[in-house]
């Protein structure tokens, strides 16, 4: 396949590296007998599908020769005898090419969905190993094109463009050889716009390389834009900005018409010029050929084949203009989806196996600095411990850097300097599922999965049972409310949760770590969308969630916090208080300020 799509290969290579087909073609090695499978049964298929015209011509040869046909020379001179073994040749040739039509259809389309279906599970799990800054700097929309619409077009090329391209070069090889032996006088002049067609293919493509990057590009732009206004749906109701929004829609999508409409002006010329260099082949072979026969220099039969053949060799390549739109589309696509498979890992697993069971949950920053990307840092030179079986507690302003902690234990980032080690094992070290097994964290952020209540409380725990899921609920005081609903924990809770109220997603969030029950307990501000009964109830049962676990609560509502063991104050990346609720009181610095806001105490 590789040898077809050569001079393809080595032209409007967009990365300025490896071509995406090289690229494709490299990663697709498994397939490689499958491949060669496909590529047989469609020149067989060609090579069968071309007999036709030759049957014309002995036909047209006993017609004319009689006794001195062809065929005769084997040993058949009865004229009905000789068209009774042109009707069975015309049996077993067409039974052969339908057979190996669906054969190689079948193979090809199978292949496209092997491969697609790989590229894209393959795509998603290296997605979901990339750091959470990836994400970041990148729309979902954008990340949905590639892994949605980009694989669906190489899927499309692979079903039917592959195919094509072994044809067209199968026609050529087999007429262009049948042509050098029945008349090697006429033969140039149906080859003669060989060379043009090839060029103009080339040509063609090295001018819609670009555009159909372009396109892909400006597509991805598109869904990113339609993602987020999906996502944003509430607040573009409630700010009245659908008419804003809708123009935003259309200018992305004019964009998108727009290089779309480029590309089709293109690509729509390339047939109607290749017509015209076919017609002077086709002319030139029926007009030399026809007084070569007329001469008597060439057989009647002869020029009935070679014009039949000059008319099969020089027609389908027509569609070389709709196959290299195709294969360029697939080519961009192919780029993208495999420049995402090539990024690096930035936050690679460690090669330490620390199973859940033998968490102790002793957590040590030492001298921890960490800034976000082109940002100051937000963390610098933090050194605390977090005793394991504790409940510490980590309050400050906003932006003081509490959540990025969080996100530092988990390592949905690396540090740039200094320590942090979980049982005396830095989490560098650590393999990443377990380090991340071993935690159970309840977002301010939650997220909540379109299913039922029990999947999403059962989410990473997927083997609990209905018993031990309500349990989890009754804890977290999200039972009462579960049941209220039209088919309690059946009901579906809608896209992200959207059916439930901000204080119900988050009880559900709390019962969904308990039933993961995992050694180290991150409460981020947890109770910041419950009211104040449900807060004081999630109090009271606090000693029973965070019993023989280390606890860690970041919170804003001291109230949460005043009974942990200790209680770590940030201000500006850094620990500038730490102690037990009285002790921090009687300092009067931060800590005592926070308290004094919020429980409306007047120095």
């Amino acid at each position: 396949m590789s040898g077809l799509f050569s001079r393809f290969s080595t032209q409007g290579n967009l990365s300025g590296a490896v071509h995406p087909l090289q690229r494709l073609l490299k990663y697709g090695r498994k397939y490689r007998q499958q491949i060669r499978l496909a590529i047989a049964c469609s020149i067989l298929n060609k090579f069968f599908d071309l007999a036709p015209p030759v049957l014309i011509g002995m036909a047209v040869d006993v017609v004319v020769q009689k006794q001195d046909s062809l065929i005769a020379h084997f040993g058949v001179k009865d004229i009905s005898g000789q068209f009774i073994i042109l009707s069975l040749l015309s049996l077993i040739i067409w039974s052969l090419e339908s057979a190996f039509q669906y054969a190689y259809d079948v193979l090809w389309r199978n292949l496209a969905q092997s491969i697609q279906h790989k590229l894209r599970q393959d795509t998603y799990n290296h997605l979901q190993e990339l750091e959470l800054a990836y994400f970041e700097e990148r729309s979902t929309g954008g990340l949905m094109s590639i892994l949605n619409d980009d694989i669906n077009q190489l899927e499309r090329f692979l079903n039917g463009g592959a195919n094509d391209v072994v044809q067209v070069a199968t026609t050529v090889v087999l007429i262009g050889g049948a042509f050098f032996i029945l008349a090697p006088s006429v033969a140039w002049l149906a080859m003669l716009p060989m060379p043009f067609i090839l060029w103009g293919s080339i040509s063609f493509q090295n001018l819609l390389a670009p555009r159909y990057a372009e396109v892909r590009e400006k597509v991805g732009l598109l869904n990113s834009q339609l993602a987020n206004n999906l996502s944003g749906m509430t607040t573009i109701k409630s700010f009245t900005t659908e008419a804003y929004e809708s123009r935003r829609i259309e200018l992305e999508s004019e964009a998108y018409r727009e290089s779309n409409r480029r590309a089709i002006a293109l690509s729509a010329a390339f047939i109607p010029l290749i017509r015209i260099i076919i017609l002077v082949g086709f002319t030139a072979t029926l007009l030399i050929g026809g007084i070569e026969a007329v001469a008597g220099n060439l057989s009647v039969g002869t020029y009935s084949v070679l014009v039949f053949l000059t008319q099969r060799l020089l027609w389908p390549l027509t569609r070389l203009g709709e196959t290299l739109d195709q294969y360029q589309r697939a080519m961009a696509s192919t780029n993208r989806a495999m420049n995402l498979l090539d990024t690096p890992i930035a936050i690679p697993s460690g090669h330490i196996s620390l199973p859940v069971k033998k968490v102790r949950g002793e957590l040590i920053f030492k001298e921890v600095t960490f800034a976000y990307q082109d940002r100051p840092a937000v963390v610098e030179n933090l050194s605390l411990e977090i005793p394991a079986g504790k409940t510490i507690a980590i309050v400050g302003s906003t932006g003081s850097g509490k959540s990025t902690l969080v996100k530092l234990i988990l390592r949905l980032y690396e540090i740039q300097r200094g320590s942090i080690t979980l049982d005396g094992i830095e989490l560098r070290d650590l393999k990443l599922q377990d380090l991340r097994q071993a935690i159970g964290l309840v977002s301010q952020d939650v997220f909540l999965f379109h299913g039922t209540v029990r999947e999403n409380i059962a989410y990473g725990t997927p083997d609990a049972s209905l018993t031990e899921v309500i349990a989890a609920a009754k804890i977290a005081e999200a039972h009462d409310f579960i049941i209220q609903l039209p088919q309690d924990y059946e009901t579906i809770v809608g896209e992200r949760g959207q059916k439930l109220s901000g204080g119900q997603r988050q009880r559900i969030a709390i019962a969904r770590a308990i039933l993961k029950d995992p050694p180290i307990l991150i409460l981020d501000e947890a109770t910041s969308a419950v009211d104040n009964e449900t807060e004081a109830a999630i109090q009271r049962s606090l000693e029973q969630i965070t019993a023989h676990r280390t606890t860690i609560a970041i919170a804003h509502r001291l109230s949460t916090v005043r009974n942990a063991h200790c209680i770590y104050v940030m201000e500006q990346g850094q620990l500038v208080e730490s102690g037990k609720h009285e002790a921090l009181l009687e300092q009067n610095g931060i800590y005592a300020s926070l308290w004094r806001v919020q429980t409306g105490i007047r120095e």
